[in-house]
């Protein structure tokens, strides 16, 4: 979750919020003054590339998939793969 302040900056910066996602998963952590930073060093930068490369070969495997999500809370009901093409209104 994010603050309003993150969020401003984020899209202020351009960055995305896949970025972020990646920095929690393989990020160096260094602690300063109370807080955390989150950074990409060598090593952490070759993990996520290495996971960005083998989602993306895995990807098309998953691109026919769906879900379906409630409308009053935007929660998944179902997930499933398509095998007929839906209609677009």
């Amino acid at each position: 979750m994010l603050t309003k302040h993150a969020h401003e900056r984020m899209q202020q910066r351009a960055i995305p919020p896949l970025v972020l996602d990646l920095l929690y998963r393989f990020g160096r952590e260094q602690h300063q003054n109370g807080g955390t930073v989150l950074f990409f060093d060598q090593h952490s930068r070759r993990k996520a590339l290495s996971a960005l490369k083998d989602a993306l070969q895995r990807f098309d495997k998953v691109s026919n998939t769906y879900v379906i999500t409630a409308a009053s809370d935007g929660r998944a009901i179902t997930v499933g793969h398509r095998t007929k093409r839906i209609r677009q209104k």
